[in-house]
């Protein structure tokens, strides 16, 4: 990589590095500073990016909720939790969590729940829940979901 841009060149780059995936501010501050450009140049290009709609943090947020869910099978709070670790707002964050419905949120949790579940090969009940309930809570679900949907497991089993 070169040492050295002109502010022409790193706003090319960076409208690139925008256009090919949504970024949030933060990581396109940061990909600059790997450019080695210095504040005032950074505000100029930031100012560039989000006049010609290349970076959107409204559209990030939507973006990566979305996505995380349906590819990752996240829960709202790991997404949450990711989301305020890259500076998004509450606000922002809160609209992302709109652009997952109910139906699709209980759905993707109750089919991952369950063939978790049977994948389990452990026999001793107490570490098969144990393992059953850390999964889903460190992918992000509601520990009332996760130990509900544990009773209703168990329950169907005996």
């Amino acid at each position: 990589m070169k040492d050295i841009f002109t502010i022409k060149e790193a706003t090319q780059k960076i409208e690139y590095f925008c256009a090919y995936q949504e970024r949030c501010h933060e990581e396109v501050v940061a990909k600059l500073r790997t450019m080695k450009m210095d504040s005032d140049e950074i505000d100029q290009i930031m100012v560039h990016l989000l006049a010609e709609n290349f970076l959107n943090e409204e559209r990030f947020a939507c973006s990566f909720a979305r996505g995380k869910h349906r590819m990752k099978h996240w829960g709202k709070i790991r997404i949450v939790n990711e989301l305020k670790f890259k500076n998004i707002s509450q606000t922002l964050i809160n609209i992302a969590l709109k652009e997952i419905t109910t139906e699709e949120y209980l759905e993707t949790f109750h089919s991952l729940s369950e063939k978790h579940w049977e994948s389990i090969k452990e026999t001793n009940s107490l570490k098969k829940r144990k393992k059953f309930c850390d999964y889903l809570l460190r992918r992000g679900f509601e520990s009332n979901l996760v130990y509900d949907k544990l009773k209703e497991l168990e329950s169907s089993e005996q």
